[in-house]
């Protein structure tokens, strides 16, 4: 029985994550900083508060532990505090867990590493990293120290699922305004849900390393969503539902609007973010089912009418 430690184990996916490891029947040990985390029905745990801002919190976290997934990240917030949380507090965590001789680190990161830009089909030895924000930056650097203890990094791109507070309820917010309903936009996107991406960095956590062919993956279903397709989907649930016209990716671009997140989404939007993932699939042996198709009969279970029009 592998003893696992989940850091973020009360975040969006770090919660999925402690339910895949519980049903994978390892020990666990759970670290929250702000939002506690709740303990699986299946398996035991223990739960220590720890602190990535402040690293005296972290020494000793390691001890027993075989598998780190390090999922707990800063997002948002002042350039220090994204320092010292990404930055200065991975690397104080990797040096806890190299202390302890933890045998596998896998570390939650994200491709907005890369920056802005135009990405169909790429692996990520094809990509360089162009961070643009304070938070991508010191996530990078967060990747660096977990890469240099001999680590494992997933990348993935659009998360959704239950306990998302930003990408379905995000599109929700840029379809309100919007005089109608996109179509047409063919930009391909990559997507994942958060109970799919839990999988996979368990998966990664467990799996013997001769199967691992890289140290860098992205990670979301292998074959993408359009832009249409999944704005969309969750135009279907949103009460009210926005107005039956249709309208075009120009036709968007082109409305004034004082909205800045809505702005960045249609940039986004216009453009592929399509990032290949099959070596992280093909690597663990898994396939992902029917991936997003099967996720559009559980969008109104995942969110409910006031969550998807936030």
């Amino acid at each position: 029985m592998q003893n696992i430690l989940i850091t973020g184990a009360g975040g969006f996916i770090g919660a999925h994550v402690t339910r895949e490891a519980a049903l994978a029947g390892a020990r666990l040990t759970l670290t929250s900083h702000r939002t506690p985390p709740r303990p699986p029905a299946a398996g035991r745990a223990r739960i220590v508060r720890a602190d990535l801002a402040h690293p005296e919190s972290l020494h000793g976290l390691c001890d027993g532990v075989d598998v780190l997934l390090h999922c707990a990240s800063r997002i948002g917030g002042t350039p220090e505090a994204n320092e010292a949380v990404n930055a200065r507090g991975t690397a104080a965590l990797v040096a806890d867990a190299q202390r302890a001789g933890v045998s596998r680190i896998v570390h939650l990161s994200t491709a907005s590493v890369y920056g802005r830009g135009i990405f169909r089909c790429a692996r990520p030895e094809q990509l360089p990293r162009r961070p643009q924000s304070p938070t991508s930056r010191t996530r990078a650097e967060a990747e660096d120290a977990v890469l240099a203890a001999g680590g494992v990094v997933l990348r993935p791109h659009l998360v959704y699922g239950p306990g998302d507070a930003w990408v379905v309820p995000g599109l929700g917010r840029l379809l309100r305004t919007l005089p109608g309903t996109p179509t047409g936009w063919d930009a391909r996107l990559s997507v994942i849900s958060a109970a799919e991406l839990a999988a996979l960095i368990v998966a990664v956590g467990l799996a013997p390393r001769e199967r691992l062919t890289s140290d860098v993956y992205h990670a979301a279903y292998p074959e993408p969503v359009t832009a249409s397709a999944l704005l969309q989907a969750v135009a279907g649930r949103m009460t009210p539902p926005p107005p039956r016209r249709n309208i075009g990716l120009a036709h968007a671009r082109a409305l004034p609007t004082e909205d800045g997140a809505a702005t960045r989404a249609l940039d986004m939007l216009a453009t592929d973010h399509w990032f290949d993932s099959t070596p992280l699939w093909a690597d663990l042996g898994r396939t992902p089912g029917a991936g997003w198709e099967a996720d559009l009969a559980r969008m109104a279970e995942w969110y409910p009418d006031a969550a998807a029009a936030a």
